[in-house]
């Protein structure tokens, strides 16, 4: 038999056998937004290593939200510790025969490998291409990062569709949703719009404040509503400088506005982004949430490109056009005329809509 001949059986054999293999653990993305973009491709490696028993480790950050219902199905969520060789003991402990990496980093696959996983799966990105057993065949890059991952996944010979991220929100933390609702006097059926004012990626990626506080304002005197502000513990100041401005401007809409901003886990902001009419926000992991739960977006943005991080379904993107954006930058280093320039008007307008859409459904 030819070298060539013998490569050629090897490679066949390796790739019948890896769909047989009994424990898999997929690492997911750091970033909430991310682990929701990769839902799809996750949803694929569940697909293809069906009869296996499938992990999903996560960071703390993440790993709630891939307990929700999605069609991701994992058998086990793995929480990792902080700690890389806490991290490593724990996914040593699952006895994993492959492990699939999303995350690009050399100590993603460090981890894997000190863990004594001995099929590592990745990209050879940030020099640790020897650390991987398989390479995945991505190609060259572009368009919305949700193809990222699934082209990762394809690149594995796996076929992943093309259908936008999608997930559920189980019984428990809709429960958890509507206990926060009528502890702020607020029944779920009250007309609600999600408010998420913050941005993880420093202050250029949100839209001023004051400017959220009056849409809020005109929201609930013209359209009858109440809305629910979420969002993460360094979200606080952007919600105070919102209470603020209604404290001064709008006193009479504060009875209906629910700051709920650092006192929901990942699944409480699954329920109640579950329930509202519509949700607005800045280039976040909420937004991306909402999208996948199949609420009306609508998404502000600045200096991150919406061709690669938009929010996948319903809903708008507003930008302004000026020559500057996108520049991906933390704090814009001018009069961050990317988010000023997007009017109260063209935002409130844009909410209007969709709440004229999803009340026209329910009386339907």
């Amino acid at each position: 038999m030819s070298p060539t001949t013998l490569k050629r059986e090897t490679t066949l054999v390796i790739e019948s056998d890896h769909t047989v293999v009994s424990r898999v653990v997929v690492r997911a993305p750091n970033w909430l937004g991310d682990a929701v973009l990769a839902l799809p491709a996750m949803a694929a490696l569940r697909a293809h290593f069906a009869s296996a028993e499938m992990t999903v480790a996560a960071s703390p950050a993440v790993a709630a939200l891939l307990k929700e219902p999605s069609d991701v199905r994992p058998d086990h969520v793995l929480i990792l510790p902080e700690k890389p060789k806490a991290a490593a003991r724990a996914i040593r402990d699952g006895a994993f025969e492959l492990g699939i990496l999303f995350p690009n980093s050399f100590g993603s696959a460090w981890m894997l490998k000190r863990a004594g996983v001995p099929q590592r799966w990745g990209i050879a990105r940030d020099a640790r291409g020897w650390l991987l057993s398989r390479r995945s065949a991505i190609g060259r890059q572009g368009g919305h990062h949700a193809d990222y991952y699934r082209n990762l996944v394809r690149g594995f010979g796996i076929p992943c569709d093309d259908g936008p991220p999608t997930l559920g929100v189980s019984t428990a933390s809709r429960a958890e949703a509507v206990a926060l609702l009528e502890r702020a006097g607020v029944t779920p059926e009250t007309r609600l719009v999600g408010v998420a004012p913050g941005a993880a990626y420093g202050q250029a990626k949100q839209w001023p404040p004051a400017r959220m506080a009056e849409v809020i304002a005109r929201l609930i005197r013209d359209r009858d509503v109440t809305c629910v502000i979420v969002g993460a513990v360094h979200d606080r100041a952007a919600s105070r400088e919102i209470e603020s401005w209604l404290r001064a401007h709008a006193p009479d809409a504060r009875a209906k506005v629910v700051d709920l901003v650092g006192r929901t886990d990942l699944g409480a902001l699954a329920g109640l982004a579950s329930m509202c009419r519509v949700f607005v926000s800045n280039d976040s992991g909420a937004m991306h949430v909402a999208a996948a739960l199949g609420r009306p977006v609508v998404a502000l943005f600045g200096p991150t490109d919406e061709r690669v991080t938009r929010p996948l379904g319903r809903g708008d993107v507003l930008t302004s056009d000026v020559f500057c954006r996108p520049c991906h930058l933390r704090d814009c280093p001018i009069d961050h005329r990317c988010m000023k320039r997007i009017t109260v008007e063209t935002v409130f307008a844009a909410v209007s809509r969709h709440l004229a859409f999803s009340g026209s459904q329910v009386a339907s």
